[in-house]
């Protein structure tokens, strides 16, 4: 389990034994997540406030209330939005009800769904229409599992455990196809998958892994980061998928781990003793809590702060096209 961490009261700093800090890379935001974030400041840009949000366009409250500030407005449902409005749809995509919903109110939409994750709603509906059994392997709740699992809901099953794939059930084993979330931890889905290739010899899945490349590579450098330094703080909101996954990978490779939204929260106990501290963050998590969170550090005296990258992202998408088509040609 991740612990969940209070913020630190205001208190007299005790002797700083923090020496040394150590950067991951790759970290923070991923190419779907600055896209998502983009098409709102767009957006707002665009056709000026408000601009509503079906969801946290991503999970970071940073990030939601600094939109939240310039005229972005989030709502739970689609059904809670004026009709007409201008409505952008979140990084984790949607179920198909939800759209119909939105022509319905006649909303003016903007789909940020992450290309990524609209290539699990293809793998799914895809393997519905040839009339496989799919197994989804999420996170129950987790907005992009409802948006997947909206895609065929009769023909979809979520297991999120080994137990889960021991208790399973299907109609016919042999017509069987998985799919899984795109931020979950490598390792989990790995033994999940496993077990189900075990139990089902005949289960097919995706010509390419789902798990989103961010993902990977931030817990590939998580991983050899956590073998360097003695406390590993990861910045991610609570309800951040892939940042709880961070937390979980760390501490499974021998490093003291905490999630943090942001330095505030930073616990005095935590860096008793502690020469060299490892920072990461979600891909969700602006640059800028980084930076503010080496600010603190330095604050502290620590001077020296390296990087340890793992591999490098070059990966961009565009944005969605009823932004593109919005902007006139030959603007940025």
């Amino acid at each position: 389990m991740w612990m969940v961490s209070e913020p630190a009261a205001a208190s007299q700093i005790v002797e700083n034994t923090v020496e040394r800090l150590l950067l991951a890379a790759p970290r923070g935001y991923c190419a779907g997540v600055h896209r998502a974030v983009q098409a709102v400041e767009k957006a707002l840009e665009i056709h000026g406030p408000p601009v509503y949000v079906r969801k946290e366009i991503v999970h970071n409250k940073t990030v939601v209330a600094q939109l939240r500030a310039q005229g972005a407005i989030f709502v739970e449902e689609e059904t809670d939005i004026p009709q007409g409005a201008i409505t952008v749809f979140s990084a984790h995509g949607i179920a198909p009800s939800v759209r119909a919903n939105a022509e319905t109110l006649k909303l003016r939409t903007i789909d940020a769904t992450c290309p990524l994750v609209t290539k699990v709603h293809r793998e799914a509906l895809n393997f519905a229409r040839d009339g496989y059994t799919i197994v989804l392997i999420g996170h129950e709740g987790h907005e992009e599992v409802e948006g997947t699992m909206g895609e065929a809901p009769e023909r979809i099953v979520l297991v999120q455990t080994e137990q889960d794939v021991e208790e399973l059930v299907v109609e016919d084993p042999e017509r069987l196809a998985y799919v899984t979330q795109t931020t979950l931890s490598v390792e989990e889905t790995s033994a999940i998958l496993a077990r189900l290739k075990e139990r089902f010899p005949s289960i097919v899945g995706p010509r390419t892994d789902d798990i989103c490349y961010a993902t990977t590579n931030r817990q590939a450098a998580v991983k050899e980061l956590a073998s360097k330094c003695e406390l590993l703080l990861v910045i991610g909101s609570r309800n951040s998928s892939n940042s709880v996954r961070l937390v979980e990978v760390a501490r499974d490779f021998g490093a003291e781990s905490y999630l943090i939204d942001n330095r505030d929260e930073v616990r005095e106990e935590w860096l008793t003793g502690k020469r060299v501290v490892g920072i990461s963050s979600g891909a969700s998590a602006p640059e800028s809590l980084v930076e503010d969170l080496v600010g603190f550090f330095r604050a502290r005296g620590v001077s020296e702060v390296s990087t340890l990258r793992t591999v490098r992202e070059d990966v961009r998408f565009m944005l969605p096209k009823e932004i593109r088509e919005a902007v006139p040609a030959g603007s940025s």
